[in-house]
């Protein structure tokens, strides 16, 4: 299976306020590609709880990048791509918002949560915290570290395609029962929303056929 694996880590709650990226990119199951940078926002603010949580500071960050600037390096990790994260929502909607405040076109892209993937694959976990699945997993883990948090992510998607025997999206999604959501610039659409979809088409498909 094809994806790419992606997390971000923010400096505050505001909209844009993306210090990290980490991604990990996966090519019929093997990881050929990883990319950390840190991310300069416009605001220098950084919420005290949050860098508790991911260690990163203004003084880290203040002569990286923006965003916008380091689009044209990222934007091909996501155009026509599969991207998955460990609650998606949270990420997609960094990424939705980081667009909109440089003004950047959305990408084509399909997105799925491993949190759902983990939740179904593995339901014996105590929780499905990245670093709870790392244990299972036996992998060294510095957790709300961007690109560590990604490669856990990809673990989930290789672990769980072998014990599904489901090796292209097509049979991954069938045998989890799952939807991809999309986001383009027409639509924007959630894996539940698609599910949701699909299950109506076939409720009329069957009307039809009785």
């Amino acid at each position: 299976m094809n994806f790419v694996a992606l997390d971000f880590e923010t400096a505050s709650r505001e909209k844009g306020s993306v210090c990290a990226i980490g991604m990990v990119r996966v090519v019929n199951d093997e990881i050929v590609d990883e990319k950390y940078a840190l991310i300069r926002p416009q605001n220098p603010y950084f919420d005290p709880y949050f860098e508790q949580v991911h260690g990163i500071t203004w003084d880290d960050v203040k002569e990286e990048p923006t965003f916008d600037q380091l689009w044209p390096e990222l934007s091909g990790y996501f155009h026509n791509n599969l991207i998955v994260a460990h609650n998606a929502a949270f990420d997609i909607n960094v990424l939705r918002n980081v667009l909109d405040h440089y003004s950047i076109p959305y990408p084509m892209m399909k997105y799925n949560c491993t949190v759902s993937i983990a939740k179904k694959t593995w339901p014996e976990f105590i929780n499905h915290k990245l670093n709870t699945i790392a244990y299972h997993f036996d992998m060294d883990f510095e957790h709300h570290h961007a690109l560590e948090d990604a490669r856990v992510a990809a673990h989930i998607i290789l672990k769980a395609s072998e014990i599904y025997n489901a090796f292209d999206e097509e049979t991954f999604l069938q045998r989890l029962d799952l939807c991809h959501g999309i986001i383009s610039e027409e639509a924007c659409i959630t894996p539940g929303m698609n599910k949701k979809k699909q299950r109506s088409m076939k409720k009329n498909l069957s009307k039809k056929g009785s």
